[in-house]
Parts: structure tokens; sequence; C-alpha cells
């Protein structure tokens, strides 16, 4: 039991594109982190910080549907292979403006918004293509093993990339990052899977994202499991971009409590990816995801924000980011394991999408509210309200809660949407 979060590895496909997909996450942390120091140097001004933050994450929530539905229509694997290689150009290109000393602000901003384009539009079918890879029992860790590997690389890129910056520039840095994606492009030309069969419907692509919403709203473990992101994101999701005002405004420990906090949550992250298949095989996945939600994930949170110095505020922060991986893989789970085959990648982008739209709008809220009354205050009130809502959601309804559960013969044959709806 104690080994069946590692199953996943086992499955050479899986393996291989997991393994790259490490190795070009490492990448992406790297770019995230230099970008964002490149453009303060640069400017001497916070604000385009966030600018540039903000080029990379915007269009997850303006391109996942559009991706969603091309995955939905054309060979998975392929159209992965040509998003990927849209990313290296665009990472190449980010390098080479800042060897030949081109690297105005107003252009690294672009090159990155171009970047995190090709990166939404790849991910639903990333996504899509993981039940491919692996039985339906080993999903679950399947999707752990993916948070993991997320995780892994946001502990590793940051130090990397400081490594890099030292004993090369900026520019190795981006380089690094644009040949991390030929790992990708590899392990997809190495994999040999066969897709489900699937008969995309040839209408206009907004009849095809309008079809994925409606299938998404009619199927109920995949309505419910979207709600729950979007809640999430709302309520919970901002500690993430509030770590810094944390740090510095709550324990005044500068940009070191910053790295300190960040990699503790990582860490954390890693570890609750591990754990996770393995409480769910004694628990249940479904007792597994609802506890993370409406206790487990709520108290950290409260415990984190309550915490009087920096090395109390990690240890909460660790166990913050065990819970908070729980709940995002485990809901995935759900979205993976509920959704039609031929609607998987449409209704896995609205899912993204509920989470990279609500999750800044959050952050903002949160913090300017931090501001005028005090931000533990307001994290430990959100925290508290997070757990009166899911208490509301879940803890009314037997029958909510059993659409966390995979769906039966029924469901998974039923048409994706009525022929009036596409």
């Amino acid at each position: 039991m104690a080994l069946s979060s590692l199953q996943p590895l086992r499955r050479r496909n899986f393996a291989l594109i997991w393994s790259a997909a490490l190795v070009s996450n490492v990448g992406s942390w790297m770019q995230t982190v230099a970008v964002g120091a490149l453009v303060t140097e640069a400017t001497g001004k916070s604000a385009w910080t966030g600018i540039v933050a903000a080029a990379a994450f915007i269009p997850v929530g303006l391109f996942s549907p559009v991706g969603g539905a091309l995955a939905d229509r054309v060979d998975r694997r392929r159209y992965f292979i040509g998003t990927t290689i849209g990313e290296t150009f665009f990472a190449a290109l980010l390098a080479l403006a800042v060897a030949t000393g081109n690297a105005e602000p107003w252009l690294v901003t672009a090159l990155v918004f171009c970047g995190g384009c090709l990166t939404a539009l790849g991910i639903p079918a990333y996504q899509a293509i993981i039940p491919e890879l692996v039985p339906k029992e080993e999903l679950l860790a399947a999707m752990s093993l993916g948070s993991a590997q997320y995780n892994f690389g946001r502990v590793l890129g940051p130090a990397l990339a400081g490594v890099a910056i030292v004993i090369g520039s900026y520019s190795l840095v981006f380089a690094v990052n644009a040949a991390s994606f030929g790992a990708v492009i590899i392990a997809l030309l190495l994999s040999h899977f066969a897709e489900r069969p699937h008969n995309p419907q040839q209408t206009k692509l907004r009849e095809q994202i309008v079809a994925g919403f409606h299938a998404a709203m009619a199927e109920p473990g995949c309505r419910l499991a979207i709600l729950l992101i979007g809640i999430t994101a709302l309520l919970i999701s901002p500690f993430i971009a509030l770590i810094p005002a944390v740090a510095i405004n709550l324990l005044h420990e500068g940009a070191k409590g910053t790295s300190v906090l960040v990699t503790a949550q990582g860490i954390g992250a890693v570890a609750g990816a591990l754990a996770l298949a393995p409480l769910a095989i004694r628990f249940g996945r479904r007792r597994v995801i609802v506890a993370d939600l409406a206790v487990v994930l709520p108290l950290t949170i409260v415990l984190y924000a309550a915490a009087p110095s920096l090395w109390t505020a990690a240890a909460a922060l660790v166990a913050v980011g065990a819970a908070y991986i729980g709940v995002l893989s485990g809901l995935m789970t759900v979205v993976q394991l509920r959704a039609p085959e031929n609607m998987r990648a449409r209704i896995l982008s609205i899912y993204m999408v509920a989470l990279g739209v609500v999750y800044p709008i959050g952050a903002v809220i949160q913090g300017k509210l931090g501001d005028e009354f005090g931000l533990r205050s307001v994290v430990i009130a959100c925290a508290a309200l997070f757990a009166g809502i899911i208490t509301v959601i879940l803890g009314t309804r037997t029958s909510r809660r059993a659409v966390l559960e995979e769906a039966g013969p029924a469901t998974e044959t039923q048409p994706s949407v009525s022929p009036a709806v596409a």
C-alpha cells in the first residue's frame, strides 16, 4: 500500500511523459523566477513584476477552453507536440532577445504572454492523455504524481535559476527552459499508446466550447468538482500569491523568508501527493476528498495564518501544501473519471478556467482586504467561510457527496450533449 502512489511509474508510457514533464516544469519554474528578477532589475518597479507574472497566468483563463475544444477534435498526442514546439519557439526567442541586449520589459512580457498562450492551449490535451496511460484504478495516483512533479519543479527550478544566473546570465536560464521542452517532445515521440476512439463533432470551435460547457454542467460529478475548485480558488488558493506578504509584512523576514515559505509549500505538496493514493486506498477516495475540503485544508490555513514566527509558519505551510494538493488532485480525478471521453479535454479546460480565473480575483480581493483589516484576520476569516460553505454543500446531502465517486456505466456511455445543445 505504501508504494501504491508510485504504481503508475511502472507503466512505460506514463513514466516517459511524467519524467519529461518534470524536466520541462523545472525549466518553466526557472524562467518564472528569472523573468520577474529581470524586469524588476531593468525597471526598478515592482509593477512590472506583477505584469509579467500576469502575462504568464492570464492565458490559462482565456485559452484553455479553446485548447480543450481543439484537443477533443484532433489527435491529442500530435496536437500536444505542436503546442510544445510553440512553447519552445517563444522560450528560444526570449533567450535570443536577452542575449542580444533587446530585453525591453514590454518585449519580455509579450514573449512570456505568447508562451503562456501555447501552454494554455496544450494543458487540456496533456491532462486528457493521462487516462490513456494508466488503468482507472491508478488514475488518482497518476494525478497525484503529476502534482508531485509540478511541485518538485517548484522546489528545484528557483534554486537552479539562481545558479544559472550566477554562472551565466538570464539568457542561459531561458535557453535551458527552451531546451527542457525537448524532453516532452522526445517522450511523446517514444510513447506508444492508442487513444480511445472518439468522433469529434466537426462544428464551429465556438459551438464545441459551448457544448463542452453544457456537458460539464450536465454531469453531476464534473459540475460539483468545478464548483468546489472555484470556491477553493476564491477563498483558499490566494495563500499562494500572498506568501511574500506574509513573509515580509507579517513575519518581517524579507526575501529569505519568502524563499523558506515557498520551499515549505513545495515540500508539503510533494509529500501530500505521494501520500494521497495510499490514503484513498485505506479510507476511500471520496472520504479523503471530503475530509480535506471540510476540515484539513481550512484548519491548516488557520494555523499558517496565525503562526507567530517564520519556522512555525513554514511547518504549517508544509501541512497546507499537502492538503491543498490533495484537493486539487482529488477534484481533478473526479473530472477525469466522470467526463465523457469525447468531451474530456473540454471539460478539463473548464475546470482549469474555474481555477485560473477565480484565483487571481481572490488574491486581489484578499490582498486589498488584508491592507484594510489585517492579513491574518482576512485569511482566517476566508478559511472559516470556506469550511462553512463546504459543510453546507457536502454535509447536507449524501447524494451530493456520492457524485465524487467514479461514474457508473450509464454515465460513461451516455451522450455527451443533446443535438439541440450542439
